[in-house]
């Protein structure tokens, strides 16, 4: 990123396992409980039940044919109408971007058997461009409209992107949504077949970021949106002040032991937004409780960030892939909004100092957003609330 101009986070957005609406994410993350529940089929075996915290099939039908469309438009529909109730007037140019990783899994099982039965309208229903053409048709937005994915950092990647795009004076506000409904037994098993997703254990026993004993993440899904502008006027959540995007170019699946990109990525993104480590205050972590990725972050904040609490919200809306570093980002937003951090509780020895134990108060200061995605993908966001950033 080029500039440091802020870019206005003025609209929020949420589908996620505790329910529809951002106050279900809220109130779900608070609680200190996952969002997660023992589903059919997710076990061991196919009669087995398993823990995955997954969206349940409701919304508006008129919103698409597919759960993954009226999720991504429920999602961006909240975050637009939530930023035109603050105040917000959109510019002549309005982007959207969309962060995505398997896509729509419902479209390709309705396409597969052959679109020769399918009619025209029946067809053009379920392409992946039809809920991004809905909706920009639906607000009269015409800025550019495009799709990033980046494995886990996909939700993060999409709002350093929404921030280039108005640095670059290509837009003057962005929608950003990023979707992913794709806890399938399919899918999930691959993970647990990897040794980082678990389906077995109650997820706070599983799943335990940054302390001792943790096996690994909870599958989760969630679609979560958010309206960015430079407009100084509006009632924000927060401001994205600087990021960074980098890739280990090491494994498929394995961190890179020596951090050097993971640390690149991170002294990036402070060095756009002109500020320094010992200006973060809060670490908001990919935390999936995974051995890796666990030891590549504690080390950013042991090494990097003096002044950083450490949390992670995985355990609680699980592991959202596509969605997770917006999920995540939504916690520190609407933490902002509420003075209010809900990070996990505690349920076992920390190994990293300053980490949170459940509900804290939030102090004045800067959070660094971080996200680690399979296969090397890093990305660093620096956040403010307003008095921060004013």
């Amino acid at each position: 990123m080029t500039s440091p101009t802020p870019a206005h986070i003025i609209g929020l957005g949420a589908v996620s396992a505790y329910g529809w609406g951002r106050q279900a994410l809220w109130n779900g993350l608070i609680s200190g409980k996952s969002a997660a529940a023992l589903l059919p089929g997710f076990g061991r075996t196919l009669d087995d039940p398993g823990w995955v915290a997954s969206i349940a099939d409701l919304g508006d039908p008129a919103d698409g044919v597919t759960p993954f469309a009226r999720a991504m438009r429920s999602a961006a529909r909240e975050a637009i109408e939530d930023a035109l109730e603050r105040g917000w007037n959109p510019g002549a140019r309005v982007g959207l971007i969309v962060a995505s990783v398997l896509g729509d899994l419902d479209m390709y099982s309705m396409v597969t058997p052959g679109a020769s039965g399918f009619s025209s309208r029946q067809y053009v229903a379920v392409t992946p461009s039809t809920p991004v053409s809905t909706l920009m048709t639906d607000y009269g937005f015409h800025g550019p409209a495009m799709t990033v994915s980046a494995m886990c950092t996909s939700g993060s990647a999409a709002v350093i992107t929404a921030k280039t795009w108005l640095d670059s004076d290509m837009v003057d506000d962005v929608v950003v949504v990023a979707v992913d409904l794709s806890a399938r037994r399919e899918v999930v098993s691959m993970f647990v077949q990897l040794g980082v997703a678990i389906t077995d254990t109650d997820p706070l026993s599983a799943c335990r970021p940054f302390q001792e004993d943790s096996s690994g993440f909870i599958f989760g899904e969630a679609a979560i949106a958010m309206t960015l502008s430079r407009g100084t006027r509006v009632d924000r959540y927060g401001s994205v002040l600087g990021g960074a995007l980098s890739h280990d170019g090491y494994h498929a699946t394995s961190v890179d032991p020596s951090l050097t990109h993971v640390r690149g990525c991170v002294e990036q993104a402070l060095s756009t937004a002109r500020v320094t480590g010992d200006d973060i205050r809060y670490l908001n972590a990919h935390g999936p409780g995974t051995r890796q990725c666990d030891a590549a972050e504690g080390a950013i904040a042991s090494e990097m960030l003096p002044n950083a609490d450490v949390f992670s919200v995985k355990p609680l809306a699980g592991h959202c892939q596509a969605a997770a570093g917006m999920v995540e980002l939504a916690a520190t937003l609407l933490g902002y909004e509420h003075s209010e951090i809900p990070a996990t509780p505690q349920t076992s020895t920390p190994r990293v100092s300053r980490l949170l134990d459940g509900r804290t108060p939030m102090e004045s200061g800067l959070t660094l957003k971080t996200s680690l995605g399979m296969g090397g993908h890093n990305a660093a966001l620096v956040v403010g609330g307003r008095e921060s950033v004013d």
